[in-house]
Formats: C-alpha cells, sequence, structure tokens
C-alpha cells in the first residue's frame, strides 16, 4: 500500500518543491545490485530536479538540498558518502549511527555533539521545526509505523518544512512495508539524485563491486550456518533473534554467502514480533556460528569479557559448536551505507574466515576518502 504517495500527490501536486523561496519562512547481494528501474530523476539548470521513491513517489527540488535530516544511520552513511557531511543536521539515535568508522578515513568525520538527536522517548513533530531541513531522508511510513506519527502529522511537516524521500531498506520483516523495497545500492542511488552526485555514487560502485569480487572469488566452498543475535541483556542469558532475509542490515552476511540458521529452524524475526530465544533454543538450533550484533563502538576487549566469556562459562552456551570453535564473532551495527558496509564486511570476513581474510584491509581507505572528499577522477 503506498500510503503517503498518493496523498502527498494529491495535497502537492506534481511533487514536493524545495527552493529557498519555500523555506525562507520556515522554522525542518553482491555486484549484482543493479540501479532501480522504477525511480527516476531529472535535472535542467532552470527547472530544478525530481527524484521518484516509494512510498511518497515523485519529490520535486527547486535547488539541490544544503541541510538535511535522515533518521536512520544508513542514509546518514549514504549522504556522508556522498560528501554532505557539513549538512547533516541531525539522526534518530546517536549510538547507532558508526561515525567511528569514519575514522579511518583521512579528511572524513562527523561531529555526533553537532547532531541533534531525534529520538527522546519518542520523537515529537516539534523537533523538526527546530532543526528546518530542506529534506527529510526519511521513510514518512517508518514514523508511523515505528514511532507513532500520525498521517496527519507527516503531511503537516511536508508541507511545513520540507518532503519526505526515503524507503525503509535496513530490515523487509515489517508487515507494513508492502511497496517496493531498495537495495542498498538502490536506495543510496536515489540519494545521489536528491543531492544531484551521480558520480560519487558511481565511484562508489565500482568500488563496491571490485571489493566483492574479490571476497567472492576467495571464499570457500563450505559456508557456515549462522545465527545473528542482539543481547537481551549484558552478559546475555537470551537473544533477539534476527533473520539474515533481504534488508540492507544483512548484507555483508549475504555478501559472504552463509546460510541462515535461524530462518532454517522457523525462528521469527525480533522485527516482526519474535520474542527471544534462551541458549536451550539455541543449542537445539546449534549454529555453526553466532554473530552477535551491538550498537556503538565495540572493543575487542569489551566483546571478549562481555559476550564471549559469559557463553564459555555457562553450563548450556559452553556446549554450543560456535562456543566450542571460537565462531562467536561481533555481527556489526543495523544501520549501515556504502561506507559502514564495507567496513563491517571487512569484519565480517575476518571473523568467520580468519585463515583467508584476518588481518587484512579489504579496501582502501584513502580510495574511499577520496570519493567522499571529492578527489577522484570523475
Amino acid at each position: 500500500m503506498d500510503e503517503f504517495g498518493p496523498t502527498r500527490r494529491e495535497l502537492l501536486g506534481a511533487g514536493a518543491t524545495v527552493g529557498a523561496g519555500l523555506l525562507a519562512g520556515c522554522i525542518g547481494g553482491s555486484s549484482t545490485e543493479t540501479p532501480s528501474e522504477t525511480g527516476t530523476a531529472t535535472a535542467t539548470p532552470d527547472e530544478g530536479h525530481s527524484v521518484t521513491m516509494a512510498p511518497v513517489g515523485e519529490v520535486t527540488f527547486d535547488e539541490v538540498p544544503e541541510d538535511w535530516l535522515p533518521y536512520t544511520g544508513d542514509y546518514a552513511d549514504m549522504g556522508v558518502a556522498l560528501g554532505q557531511a557539513d549538512g547533516l543536521e541531525g539522526i534518530g539515535l546517536k549510538a547507532r549511527y558508526g561515525t567511528h568508522y569514519y575514522d579511518d578515513l583521512p579528511g572524513v568525520a562527523v561531529d555526533e555533539d553537532e547532531l541533534t538527536a531525534l529520538y527522546d522517548n519518542g520523537t515529537d513533530k516539534e523537533i523538526f521545526y527546530e532543526v528546518g531541513a530542506d529534506v527529510h531522508v526519511i521513510d514518512p511510513n517508518f514514523m508511523v509505523n515505528r514511532l507513532g506519527w500520525n498521517r496527519d502529522d507527516v503531511t503537516e511537516i511536508g508541507e511545513n518544512v520540507a518532503p519526505f524521500a526515503g524507503n525503509t531498506t535496513f530490515s523487509r520483516a515489517y508487515g507494513w512495508h508492502d511497496y517496493e523495497y531498495h537495495t542498498m545500492y538502490e536506495a543510496f542511488e536515489k540519494v545521489a539524485e536528491i543531492f544531484q552526485e551521480r558520480e560519487r555514487y558511481e565511484a562508489f560502485a565500482a568500488l563496491h563491486d571490485e571489493v566483492l569480487a574479490d571476497v567472492e572469488e576467495r571464499l570457500p566452498e563450505e559456508r557456515p550456518d549462522i545465527a545473528l543475535l542482539y543481547p537481551a541483556g549484558i552478559p546475555p542469558e537470551s537473544f533477539y533473534p534476527y533473520l539474515i532475509g533481504e534488508g540492507t542490515q544483512a548484507k555483508q552476511w549475504r555478501d559472504l554467502g552463509v546460510g541462515d540458521a535461524l530462518a532454517r529452524n522457523g525462528v521469527t524475526d525480533a522485527q516482526a514480533g519474535g520474542g527471544t530465544i534462551d541458549f536451550e533454543r539455541l543449542l537445539e538450533i546449534d549454529p555453526d556460528a553466532l554473530a552477535i550484533r551491538l550498537q556503538g563502538e565495540i572493543s575487542e576487549e569489551y566483546f571478549d569479557e562481555n559476550i564471549r566469556k559469559p557463553l564459555e562459562e555457562d553450563d548450556v552456551a559452553s556446549e554450543l559448536t560456535a562456543v566450542k570453535n571460537d565462531r562467536v564473532i561481533y555481527g556489526g551495527l543495523t544501520y549501515q551505507g556504502p561506507i559502514i558496509h564495507l567496513f563491517q564486511l571487512e569484519n565480517a570476513a575476518r571473523g568467520l574466515y580468519p585463515e583467508e581474510f584476518g588481518g587484512e584491509e579489504l579496501f582502501d581507505r584513502q580510495r574511499v576518502a577520496d570519493i567522499v572528499t571529492g578527489e577522484f577522477d570523475e
């Protein structure tokens, strides 16, 4: 159901228009991932440009947005990759946005202290007025179904502040998302259209395909069945299960060709209303490896002390094949765009296949930094 698209088109005509005049008075896979053919962008020097993205439909910009607001770290990372860090105004939860990965990229940085935190026991629409962004790179259905907004709230902010242009891509477990999905690079291409950064997008897509081709060529024939888990507490006594599926949050695991032990055993994804699973249930499934997802910057020491050691010392968890074989690995962050994905792909490859990838940098940090800062051959 295209919940917000028709309404916005009915209210705003051909699209939501963003420009200096409108804003002046406001208070805001694999290497086979191919660009979507269903979304388009058109531009002329005089008429601005438009971007089409489900569920909103066509959004028209009089000029390229400068100040922008995502809610999740995947879209924040996409904008940074396109050289838009200076205009990034806020984020839902700072702890779920992996800005620490940028520390390895010369000349690339996001100061979290300068970002407005949108979530504080909920997200009030007044904060969107306070920020006053030129575009909200957010799926409006995410605001309604995950954050308790209503249709009128979205319409009000879209009309009085700036339009929404986003698609919930990190998970495909939500029943309300019954419209077109985008892969990571399809969504990234849409964001590039918003900011008119085609060259940076193409440079990242080329790098992505090169890295994946190298990784795929070196993968072993036998791949493990893993369980992607989030601890219900620290130290863990049970976990929220996450299926690998097709969402961008698990792209690195699909890139590595692993099997999904939870899906094969009928476990329901936590994002689809599934409960926790305890050690006994996990032992019944007995995955080859456990990938433990945590938010924020996680050191190896923290992971050893708070995840691996408690599992090794528990009478039941210590019987897991993954624990016995030292295949309990850090599962990364939920939200990833093109930069964070490269780091998380590298970490996942090292963790699952240390004999092949251990200690190796799988991509050129300077090349990534050069794309972000615009120092590359177009």
